[in-house]
Formats: structure tokens, sequence, C-alpha cells
């Protein structure tokens, strides 16, 4: 099968590292892709932004399948652009990808579903900021919960129990032009189910769990994530089969009502709260690093699933077999992130990493120099990915390939997965 995955970052090169390991190979490409799926993949360099050279190399390439990473393009109307050139895309069209580009929809789509989520107010000048913080933190409850409401890359969020940073934060973001979805705040350990659509049904992948914070012991700002880990030994047995029952196939259901059907990977972001199972946010992508853990743990081929939902048809191929091995993330960030991300700075070490016994090392922000050298071109640079019969093992071996990193001035956190392993989440 010829496919060209869209996009340039950790996240795509776990998907195309899956897909090369699949019973059959196919002809892989990637546009723009990056170092690393640049030795599995022919290399396009054509930028996620511009629509018009991706259509046109899909034209030209008419590969079997295209995969689109990213969630910025779907949102722009990537997909529907390449279907109507009679492309078979596994990625929603625009209509449907406003689950993650507005949460203000998305909170209308689930409460026209019955979805189980956090109760919100939209606000949308700064007038109502701060009514609308009382409405939702009553009696002086906290943290605050404050949420740009289009694509902020993870990074548009403030939980606080300041309320003077929760209306700074809310300020900036109305004073730029956009509106707010202001929250509850939902208690209780957080997990990532990713479902696979087809427009009506959802076949869900293994459940993972991510590191938001940029310090230890989830202190710090918001970032696009830190580390994660699957499977989940805490998660009350049945959880997936809930969150489909409860979670997934009613907005599937309300979509397709609404004539927008969805296809491609429906991210489940979800507080596991006293009340029960709780929505935190939609995507409408693969999540990254959790892609990483949950994609490394898949003991069957990824390709035929991706290509029977982008044809609408997941009842037509297997469901996924998964290894019992547990997979963990480490992500190693630039100097200065999230705020800021230096680059430029030569990456070595990976070979060392990578000899470590059932570790690879993921590329999400690398480029090569003019001199050919392997540099750091982004905020999250390198994900080391580890395996293992336990957590435990996981974990320490993800840590002991990060420390054969050499990256100069980089942090990473060293508690991931640490709770689960030691059997202390929710306690």
């Amino acid at each position: 099968m010829k496919i060209l995955v869209i996009g340039s970052g950790g996240r795509e090169h776990a998907i195309v590292r899956r897909l090369s390991r699949d019973s059959i190979p196919h002809e892989l490409h990637a546009a723009p892709g990056n170092p690393g799926i640049g030795q599995l993949a022919t290399l396009h360099p054509v930028p996620v932004g511009d629509l018009d050279a991706l259509v046109a190399l899909s034209r030209q390439l008419r590969p079997d399948l295209v995969v689109v990473g990213p969630e910025a393009p779907l949102v722009a109307g990537l997909a529907d652009r390449l279907r109507s050139q009679g492309i078979t895309v596994f990625g929603p069209g625009a209509e449907a990808a406003r689950l993650e580009g507005s949460k203000s929809w998305a909170k209308e789509i689930m409460a026209a579903a019955g979805v189980p989520t956090a109760a919100s107010v939209t606000v949308h000048d700064t007038s109502a900021l701060e009514a609308g913080l009382d409405q939702v933190n009553p009696d002086g409850a906290v943290p605050y919960v404050v949420k740009a409401d289009g694509l902020a890359a993870g990074k548009g969020v403030v939980v606080t129990d300041d309320r003077l940073e929760a209306l700074a934060h809310g300020r900036a973001v109305l004073d730029a032009g956009g509106s707010l979805v202001l929250e509850e705040y939902l208690d209780g350990p957080e997990v990532s189910l990713f479902c696979l659509c087809d427009g009506q049904r959802a076949v869900p992948l293994q459940p993972a769990q991510d590191f938001k914070r940029a310090m230890e012991g989830d202190e710090g700002p918001n970032t696009g994530g830190m580390g994660a880990y699957s499977p989940l030994p805490w998660a009350p047995e049945g959880l997936v089969d809930e969150v489909v029952r409860t979670v997934a196939q009613p907005t599937l259901t309300e979509l397709a009502r609404r004539g927008t059907p969805f296809v491609g990977t429906l991210f489940c972001g979800l507080a596991l709260t006293a009340r029960g199972v709780r929505v935190v946010e939609f995507n409408v992508r693969f999540g990254d690093p959790e892609t990483q853990v949950v994609l490394e743990r898949l003991a069957s081929d990824l390709a035929p699933l991706l290509l029977a939902a982008a044809q609408g048809d997941l009842s037509a191929v297997p469901a996924p077999v998964w290894s019992e091995d547990a997979a963990a993330t480490v992500v190693i960030a630039s100097e200065g992130y999230p705020a800021s991300s230096r680059t430029g700075d030569e990456i070595g070490g990976i070979e060392a990493a990578e000899a470590g016994e059932a570790t690879h090392v993921i590329h999400a922000g690398t480029a090569q120099d003019a001199q050919g050298r392997l540099v750091s071109a982004g905020g999250r640079v390198l994900c080391v990915v580890a395996t293992g019969a336990d957590l435990a093992t996981a974990r320490q071996r993800a840590l002991d390939g990060v420390d054969a990193v050499q990256l100069e001035g980089s942090h990473h956190r060293r508690d991931i997965a640490r709770a689960a392993a030691e059997g202390t989440v929710g306690a």
C-alpha cells in the first residue's frame, strides 16, 4: 500500500514507524516529515500549512491512503479538499474537526449527545469574564479552569488557584480576539483514549495517561505533553467499553445526524472523577506523546485499520490485537520550553539510547543543519520510548535512554509513570 503521512512531529514519526512494522511492506511517504521519519519514508518538503501544495503532492503521488497527523490542517479543511480529488483520507473534514477547533462547539455537541462533561460557560468579552468565573466556580471554589476556545497546541489552558492569574489569562485571550471556555475543575486521574472512527462506529485503542505539566510533580505550565505510558493498571475494569458506549458512540451518532460524519481518530481526553467518567476535551487526531506508547503496544497491523476507517467500514477488518507489555515514553524538551524553545543545538547519543533493551528514539522537533548535523528544531525535541514486562521496567529503560542523549540545556521529567508503577495513582 502507498501511504502518505502529513506532519513533522513525534506523532507522525510514531505512526510511520508502526506502519513500517506491518506484516506487509508499505511504500511510505511523509510531508514534510523529519530526520527520524526520513529513515523510514520518502520525504517531501511541503509545509503542513500549505494546503494547496499538499493537495498537489497527493494528486502527484496518488497514494492509497493519506493520514493527516496534526489538527491545524484538519480544521483548515485539508481532508475535505483531498476527498474532493477522490483521495482516501484518514482524518475528519473541517466541520467535524471543530470538535477540537472550537471547545464551545464541542460542548454543544456533547450536550446534544448526552455526553458527560464539565459544567462550563463560554465568554466572548472581558465584561463577562468575572461573572463567568463566579458561575463555574461558585463560593470561591478552586481551581479555576480557563481555556482558549480555539487551537492552542495543548498550551491554551490555565488551571490555577489564583484568581488574578485566571483573569489575566482570560483577558489575554479575549484581548487577542479569541473567546474562552470557563469550566468547573474535574478531580481524579486523567485518561486518554483514542477511538478509530469510520463515520458510524468507533474501534477503541488501548488507554494511556500523559503528563501535561512541564515539571515533576505536575508543577509548572501546561505543555503539549512531557511523557506517557500504557497500560493503566489502576483503571477500572470495563472503562474502555464504558467510554465507547457513553462518549464516543453518542458523539459519532450526533455528528452523523447533523450530516458531518466523523472519520479519523476521536481522541477522548477523560477525567475519572468521584462522580464517574467526564470528558475534559476532544481532539480530532492522535495525541502526542500518547501515540508513541499506544502504537508501540499494537501487535497487529495498523494500515488496514486506518484504511477501513477511511473507507467507511471498520467492521470489515479484525479488531486490533495488543501486547501484554507496558510502554513508557519520556520527552526531552529544549531549554525554555514551553515559554520559548531554543533551537539549533546539536543532538548526540541517539545510537547509545537505542542500544538499550527494547528502547527507541522518536524525533519530534529535529532537523539537519547545513553541515548535516542533527540539531534541535522545536520545543519537544526527542522522545525515548521503551517497553518492558511491567511499567517499572519500561519507565526505567526509557529514563536510561534519556540519560544517554546529549542536548545542551534540555530538560525532562523523571516521574513519568512512577505513581502507576508504584500503585499510587489516585491514592
